[in-house]
């Protein structure tokens, strides 16, 4: 029986994934050269907002984002911050640098100067390019951050004797398996009634290519899969590793190492800003000055007749603010704390919203990785354990660099539970699952939990309520219901079209009303429209009061 075109992709794609499917459609000419569409610019004339203040809650990269918008378009502009420093999540650590987590002891980081871990985000994917364009227009360097690296390992304890391995093994014998199965799918006529002859030639050529395969439609092993023993100078043309057996590849879950850079906004290329992440928020600040009020956490949020008013703490006092304006940058996990008048079905998100607790544990080490693996940047993957391992882009060639040991939700799981101590040890068996013996050489721990941070208590929303699921990453269509496969439900999410409308005088920003959940390009965006919301109302307000539309334009 035969198979339509469609249902041969799909079941590429399920063989051998995206990149699998991507490359089969480039082959039978089937897709042409895709575009990243750009965030429309705003539609705001210069001194549009004179007159109208606007107040807005949290420094992190959505509020900054607003702050400067805002103060482009006229509107007076204040930020309140309860930290010290702006970012937010965009968060950089250094050697001497205190890490504060409600329930653990202060941590001080030991790590070498020139030595950085970006705790919060850290990588910036070419197609965010709002994001990227604030850091062109504010002279902040970036370099490439790599995503990935075909000399990192996979382990899994059920596999191969639980030994580690080589990601360009796994992934280009997998690739070849597949490849030899579907030709014999081809060759075996079963698509004869839904491809042309010419589409039929072209496939097979392409996976001859694809695979490689030999002219008997077999794989038998390739360079791409690297060398048991390497090819030198002479007649040494080197021994190619031998192919690991389809039965092993398919007995256990490989495939969340093979697919990482699969995913949309996990493609080469990603960058990072050179010295940290954190040069991007510090420039923003150095651009707002003075408007930015640190250490002022909100105490209490109300409606006016005339707009807002807002209060919070500075210097062991009391203050408040008004505003025609609010825009609400703060994570929903803070706003669960603050006293406000929210309407009932802005409530009900706040109170029935749930963030995931991402952690990071990074370590200081000699680059063995460099040294002695041939591994530059790129993560690595554990069945158990801590996972992912992600190797630093920075540096590279240094004696010494810091290499993350788990990154993942410790929300109700066993590492959740542990002692930071605990926590430490569980990291560095991880390593020593990789790469034994080399767990002894990590040294200055440094753990950062998002679900005990003061003013986060989380790293990014997972629901808006029950049954209302997200995930970074999560782009849900609000007409087709379609989701990103790590979303866990599809349809409409009431929780989030609430959000995304102002209650009242009161928008809603941050990487939460976004569907880049997780990224900070979500939040820059999110600010943007809110911008343009507040925009267009004091515009169609303007015009629908002539005096003031007459003083707007004296």
């Amino acid at each position: 029986m035969g198979v339509s075109r469609r249902e041969f992709l799909t079941r590429v794609g399920q063989a051998g994934g995206f990149g699998a499917t991507f490359l089969t459609m480039q082959g039978m000419g089937l897709l042409g050269a895709p575009r990243v569409a750009a965030a429309e610019p705003l539609r705001i004339a210069p001194g549009e907002g004179n007159g109208h203040k606007v107040v807005v809650l949290g420094g992190g990269i959505a509020g900054l984002v607003a702050a400067y918008e805002l103060r482009q378009a006229g509107f007076a502009c204040t930020v309140l911050e309860a930290r010290e420093r702006p970012g937010g999540r965009n968060y950089t650590v250094r050697g001497g640098d205190k890490v504060v987590l409600e329930g653990f002891d202060t941590q001080t980081c030991g790590f070498d100067q020139g030595n950085y871990q970006n705790v919060g985000p850290a990588r910036l994917p070419s197609i965010h390019s709002t994001i990227l364009g604030y850091c062109r227009k504010f002279g902040v360097e970036l370099q490439v951050e790599v995503n990935t690296s075909r000399s990192s390992m996979l382990q899994n304890d059920a596999v191969n004797d639980g030994k580690p391995m080589v990601q360009r093994e796994v992934i280009n014998d997998t690739r070849g398996h597949v490849s030899e199965l579907l030709m014999k799918c081809v060759s075996s006529g079963s698509l004869d009634q839904e491809m042309s002859g010419e589409d039929k030639q072209r496939m097979l050529a392409f996976l001859r290519y694809y695979g490689p395969l030999d002219e008997a439609g077999k794989y038998t092993g390739s360079d791409r899969a690297g060398y048991s023993k390497p090819a030198g100078a002479g007649d040494d043309a080197g021994v190619l590793s031998k192919p690991i057996d389809m039965h092993t590849l398919l007995a256990e879950d490989f495939w969340q190492g093979i697919l990482f850079e699969e995913a949309f906004d996990m493609q080469a290329t990603m960058m990072q800003p050179v010295g940290g992440m954190d040069r991007i928020p510090f420039a923003f600040a150095k651009e707002l000055g003075d408007i930015v009020r640190y250490s002022s956490p909100v105490s209490e949020i109300r409606k006016t007749a005339s707009g807002v008013r807002v209060s919070y703490k500075q210097n062991g006092s009391t203050r408040t603010i008004e505003a025609d304006y609010c825009i609400c940058a703060l994570p929903l996990t803070q706003l669960k704390k603050i006293p406000n008048d929210f309407s009932a079905p802005y409530k009900r998100v706040v109170e029935q919203c749930t963030y995931a607790h991402a952690y990071k544990v990074a370590w200081e080490s000699r680059r063995f990785w460099e040294q002695d693996y041939n591994i530059y940047g790129g993560l690595e993957f554990v069945t158990t354990g801590c996972s992912p391992i992600w190797f630093p882009s920075a540096g590279i060639f240094s004696p010494r660099g810091v290499l993350v040991s788990g990154y993942t939700d410790e929300r109700s799981t066993p590492f959740g539970k542990l002692s930071m101590q605990a926590k430490f040890e569980e990291s560095r068996k991880s390593i020593e699952r990789l790469h034994p013996g080399h767990g002894k050489e990590l040294e200055k721990p440094l753990y950062m939990g998002w679900g005990y941070s003061p003013f986060n208590e989380g790293s990014w929303i997972q629901s808006y309520a029950p049954g209302e699921e997200r995930a970074p990453g999560a782009a849900m269509s609000r007409t087709s219901g379609i989701a990103h496969p790590a979303a866990a439900k599809t349809g409409t999410n009431s929780g989030y079209e609430t959000l995304i409308q102002p209650d009242g005088p009161i928008y809603f920003a941050g990487d939460h009303v976004s569907h880049l959940v997780g990224w900070q390009e979500g939040a820059a965006l999110s600010s943007l429209r809110a911008v343009q919301m507040i925009a267009d109302r004091t515009r169609a307000a303007k015009l629908a009061t002539p005096h003031l539309a007459a003083a707007a334009q004296a």
